[in-house]
């Protein structure tokens, strides 16, 4: 990535200095905006909107804290890169603290201080194809989660199964700490008296069968993400340890007394109400707390109907290039069978219909039967005598009644013009539940 087409807004009142940025910048493919004063800086920041904005500290008319603190009070607010000829030690981490993206002492290395300039644009820049899906909800969500990775506080995926909390934390874990580990531990799979050994690790000889050490997935998780699946199924005793590892970023494994050093970053999934878990004390208040820090709610399919057409197309390359199938695609009567259904599985359920789909369709296009196979009616036998018809041709019209009641067998019983005991005569001659 370069610079080319980024709007760039230049705080800096030193005219030599000033001058060096904007011709390294522009030569670069940048459109700098130079002010000089702080005025200046909060009427042309606001009017331009940049994407970044690198800023002296003292200016003539005021700070640099000053043009931040006004810039930041809107949303989608630029980020900001500090320049000082005064370092201070005290000042940077507050700065830092205050969300700034970096800060630099003059003079600084041009090549290493453009770099942190194109990597914080790219943190804040969406792509020019979406990940996540093409519907307004999921837009948001991708932007959300953009503007996440550039934090490291504890995450908070919510939403229903299937609907694609794990996509979302891998997406994350691309966006900050792609390159180390992803581990992804479902709490509600393991079982409970391995759970702790499993997470935390255990010394040799912490209980019996345990012949060597172990390291849990919290410490395998290095300076990755550590995402744990169905947080609301961790029993009390591990999420009181849990809660001491987000609060001192260390743990002890099962037997162990040295503390271990925690560099992952925590995310956490829930199908499940905490707040209502923790008013039936099954879940810790002050762990929801420290985990729902950065908080994401991940909406169901059914909510987001611009995305299942897009996901299926998605889902079919994937699986046809595997198959090795000569499938050209979905045909227009899948799509509308598609946006006709309600999803409960939500994508888990789009991707496994897919997936069969693309295995099992006899092509070349992928049909509404293929997807949905279960709506499928098999053809009736012809009936060889008329009196099979008559029957095959009654079935079907108690079946229909029977529906249409709503099971109620006394309004289908009405429906037919028979008495309730003709009915359950004739429903006990041709099979029919009642």
């Amino acid at each position: 990535m370069s610079l080319e087409g980024r709007t760039i807004a230049l705080v800096e009142d030193d005219p030599i200095m000033g001058e060096s940025l904007v011709d390294r910048l522009t030569l670069d493919g940048a459109k700098v905006h130079w002010f000089s004063t702080c005025r200046a800086a909060a009427a042309g920041i606001a009017e331009q909107a940049p994407d970044i904005v690198l800023c002296d500290i003292r200016l003539p008319d005021g700070t640099g804290e000053d043009i931040y603190a006004a810039s930041s009070a809107v949303p989608d607010a630029p980020p900001f890169i500090f320049m000082t000829g005064f370092g201070d030690i005290d000042q940077a981490v507050r700065l830092m603290k205050n969300g700034a993206g970096d800060y630099v002492t003059k003079p600084f290395e041009t090549s290493a201080f453009l770099a942190r300039v194109e990597q914080l644009i790219r943190a804040r820049t969406p792509p020019d194809e979406p990940v996540l899906g093409v519907s307004a909800r999921m837009a948001e969500t991708e932007r959300l989660l953009r503007r996440f990775a550039r934090l490291s506080a504890p995450v908070l995926l919510q939403g229903e199964t299937g609907a694609g909390k794990e996509v979302c934390a891998r997406f994350l874990h691309d966006l900050s700490r792609g390159g180390h580990p992803f581990m992804a531990v479902n709490c509600a799979a393991i079982p409970k008296d391995l759970l702790e050994s499993e997470l935390f690790g255990h010394e040799r000889g912490a209980f019996t069968g345990a012949q060597a050490r172990h390291r849990g997935y919290a410490e395998r998780a290095g300076k990755g993400t550590l995402f744990l699946d169905e947080i609301s199924e961790l029993e009390p005793k591990l999420q009181a340890k849990l809660l001491r590892l987000i609060e001192d970023r260390v743990f002890h494994r099962v037997g162990g007394e040295e503390p271990v050093r925690i560099q992952a970053r925590l995310v956490c999934a829930t199908n499940a109400d905490l707040s209502a878990r923790v008013r039936t004390g099954a879940f810790r208040e002050d762990l929801l707390y420290r985990i729902n820090v950065l908080a994401l709610q991940v909406p169901p399919l059914r909510d987001r109907p611009d995305d299942i057409e897009w996901l299926a197309e998605r889902f079919f390359q994937e699986f046809s290039r595997e198959a090795d199938t000569e499938l050209l695609g979905l045909s227009a009567n899948a799509v509308t069978a598609l946006c006709g259904h309600g999803w409960p599985g939500n994508v888990r359920e789009l991707r496994n219909r897919m997936e069969r789909a693309a295995g099992m369709a006899l092509g070349p296009w992928v049909l509404p039967g293929d997807l949905f196979p279960e709506n499928a009616h098999v053809p009736e036998r012809p009936a060889a005598t008329l009196e099979e018809g008559r029957n095959a041709a009654e079935k079907r019209l108690i079946q229909q009644a029977i529906q249409e009641a709503g099971g109620v067998l006394g309004a289908a019983a009405s429906r037919l013009g028979v008495s309730r005991t003709t009915l359950w005569e004739k429903m006990r001659k041709y099979g029919i539940d009642g």
